[in-house]
């Protein structure tokens, strides 16, 4: 839990916490700064012996009539072993720097952030507007949590994604290269196998960055990109799904299209993922002064007696993602409410003001 979680409404408590942050975050920086270096000691050392295994194998193939078959294949194994190894660590390692290169941002954020509290005038903070100091420091604060939660969801996509597609197609490059020679007929196969699997993959980061910001929102609004991800999620995920939209051309600030578009996505996403729904059902009201969206399914429902926003150490994944969208929504005056029961599947209507009061 960050400490965060605990702020008070006091100006002095927000300093406090936000310099206890500054320390928390420094103790980190310093534990990925060694897990850097370690790994990037590790990966220098894997380089060199897979350094010394190409030496060996051009060695091999300048000896390919006197060299036994067996050796040939056990050194082609290790090098296939070693380079595997290889491009893991170098993942890992690349996880290591953004995860450092993040943080060491979040570090001037809060920096900055305390700064300018620090300098708030005791007149200010003795009038009225003490409550609104205190208020604007809980939004900031929501807001770096909501790119922190964010971020770490990318980068995880990122890793388990088309950082390991990338790990598989250098794996099966290297089968090719092995292969030529040896047998031609089994190397095109293996080419037929890695122009099907790079065809799967590029679809996939397609889904993946239409997920992450689809640039037809830019485009077309949040009324057809929403009803275009409806269609597209009940064609991959074997779900009934209806979406109703009015005054679907409407345009609205891009903050706000991009919130709706993620309300409606995260819902249909943890319904699919913890309800196991047949059916989902969408609605998005883009008329008026508030726009509505309601995400209703009929799969298995849960306890929402806790979703409060206040225990965020519960280990329920479904509560922690909603809260973190109903901090999202609240930071710019919109709400959200869940109906669910255990036989009777999860509604989530969200409302947001159509702009600023």
């Amino acid at each position: 839990m960050s400490d965060f979680d605990d702020v008070g409404g006091s100006k002095d408590d927000l300093v406090e916490l936000l310099t206890q942050e500054l320390n928390s975050g420094k103790r980190r920086l310093t534990e990925i700064k060694d897990q850097v270096s370690a790994m990037q000691t590790s990966v220098d050392r894997e380089q060199s012996r897979y350094s010394g295994i190409a030496i060996d194998l051009r060695n091999i193939k300048d000896n390919l009539d006197t060299v036994p078959r067996e050796d040939i294949r056990d050194k082609y194994d290790e090098a296939l072993d070693v380079r595997f190894r290889l491009a893991t660590m170098r993942g890992q390692l690349e996880k290591f720097e953004a995860t450092y290169e993040y943080l060491e941002q979040k570090q001037k954020l809060v920096a900055q952030i305390l700064s300018q509290l620090q300098g708030i005038t005791i007149e200010a903070a003795n009038a009225d507007d003490k409550g609104k100091i205190s208020a604007q420091g809980l939004d900031i604060i929501g807001i770096i949590r909501a790119q922190e939660d964010e971020r770490m969801r990318l980068s995880r996509a990122l890793h388990d994604g088309p950082a390991q597609s990338l790990t598989n197609f250098i794996l099966q490059a290297e089968i090719c290269q092995r292969l030529f020679d040896r047998n031609p007929e089994r190397a095109a196969e293996e080419l037929l196998n890695l122009k099907s699997n790079a065809s799967s993959t590029f679809q996939k980061v397609r889904e993946f960055i239409f997920d992450l910001r689809p640039m037809m929102l830019d485009d077309l609004g949040p009324g057809r990109t929403v009803r275009r991800y409806v269609e597209a999620f009940a064609e991959k995920n074997d779900i009934e799904a209806k979406i109703d939209v009015t005054n679907e051309d409407r345009r609205l600030e891009k903050h706000r299209e991009v919130l709706i578009f993620r309300g409606v996505q995260d819902a249909m996403a943890l319904a699919r993922d913890y309800g196991m729904p047949s059916n989902i059902n969408v609605r998005l009201d883009l008329a008026g002064d508030v726009v509505r969206m309601l995400v209703q399914d009929d799969g298995r429902g849960f306890d929402v007696s806790k979703l409060t926003g206040v225990d965020e150490d519960t280990n329920d994944a479904r509560i922690q993602a909603l809260n973190m969208l109903k901090g999202k929504f609240e930071l710019v005056g919109g709400k959200i409410d869940v109906r669910s029961g255990e036989n009777e599947g999860t509604t989530v209507r969200l409302e947001l003001p159509a702009a600023d009061n």
